[in-house]
Parts: structure tokens; sequence; C-alpha cells
């Protein structure tokens, strides 16, 4: 945080691009809040310390539990939290370069032209942060599925009978997590059923109880 906030300002200058372009020329974002300009940018660069900061949390903590875990168990936990970490990481990234600038987009062209776009940057970086965290969670399918398949709780034959129920399932989720839009919903519930196939695909690795 200390190393970063001299360039906090940077960070949140960063974060609105995908909204900027769709703001009318000589129009900036505005502050309704007296401390916002400071506290915004602020929030913003503690959540990136944290998030730039994690895999030395996560190797700390792996050296406190590594100990007490037998080899098969350290293979397999290494490889959940070091994948899960790059499939949230890969959903914020999906998000920022393909999500946010389709849906302003969508909102640029459907609003009416007497309106103009005047975007509040608390209100702003805690939509950005509510779809980071949603794509970025969305991303973690593949390892839930592998988990569950590998912990005997869902059994792969069962989960590859349920595909049109996931499918289905994830556009409900879509339309309740996302903003009210065809191209957002879409964005995330695509995705969300390719990761399943993919835990699917990851899931055959696992050796049958036979073997």
């Amino acid at each position: 945080m200390g190393l970063l906030f001299p360039f906090c300002n940077q960070i949140y200058a960063f974060i609105i691009k995908p909204v900027g372009i769709y703001l009318p020329k000589n129009t900036q974002m505005i502050a309704t809040d007296i401390i916002s300009p400071f506290f915004v940018p602020i929030k913003l660069t503690f959540l990136v310390a944290i998030f730039i900061s994690l895999p030395n949390t996560i190797y700390q903590t792996w050296q406190f539990i590594a100990p007490a875990l037998y080899r098969q168990e350290k293979s397999l936990l290494l490889g959940v939290v070091v994948s899960s970490l790059l499939l949230f990481a890969s959903g914020i990234l999906f998000c920022y370069f393909l999500v946010l600038p389709a849906i302003f987009h969508f909102i640029s062209g459907f609003k009416l032209s007497e309106i103009t776009m005047m975007t509040d940057i608390t209100k702003y970086l805690d939509f950005v942060l509510s779809l980071f965290t949603t794509f970025g969670l969305a991303f973690e399918t593949p390892v839930i599925v592998f988990l569950l398949i590998y912990l005997g709780i869902l059994p792969i034959e069962k989960a590859r009978q349920i595909r049109k129920y996931i499918l289905v399932g994830a556009f409900i989720v879509a339309a309740i997590v996302t903003p009210p839009d065809v191209f957002s919903q879409t964005m995330l519930a695509v995705p969300l059923y390719c990761l399943y196939e993919i835990g699917l695909l990851v899931s055959r690795l696992i050796p049958s109880k036979d073997s």
C-alpha cells in the first residue's frame, strides 16, 4: 500500500478508462461527496495492494500448513490454490477488457440524446468492483467442479447428465448478478458454461477408484 500510494490517482484513472471513452466530450467523472476524490482512489489502491500481495500471503500460509499434509494432499491443495488465483485474475481481466466496454457501449447507445452521462466516482467504483468479484468468482467454476467430483460429492456421470440444466442455470445466475442488459448477461453465462465443461475435462484426470 505504501509503495502504491503515490500512484493511487493513476490506478483509478486506469480503472475508469472503459467508461471514459463513452463520456461526452468536455465532461469528466464527478464526485458528489466531499471526501470522495481522496477516499475512492485510496480505497481502490488498498484493494489492489491486497491482491498483489496475495501470492506472498498464500506462500506464508502454505509454509505453515504444508508440514501437516501428505504428499498427495500437498499436490492437490497447491494445484487448487494456484489455479484459483489465476482463474480469479483471469475473470477480472475478462471483465475489464471485454465486459465493461460492452456494457458502456450498450448504455451509451441506448440512452436518450437529451441525457448526459455524468458518472459519480464512488458509484462507478462500487459497480466495477461488484462486476470484478462476480466474474472472478464465476471463473472459479472449473475448480469447484473438479473438487465436487474429486471428493465424490458429484459423480462425473451425473455432472455430464446435468449439462442442459447448468446451461439454463448459467443464464439465470447471469441475469441476477449482472446489469439488466443482454450483452453482460450473455458474456457471463457463456463463459460460465464453458468453464463448467473445462471442469469436466480436467476431472477426467482423476484416477478411478478401481485403478
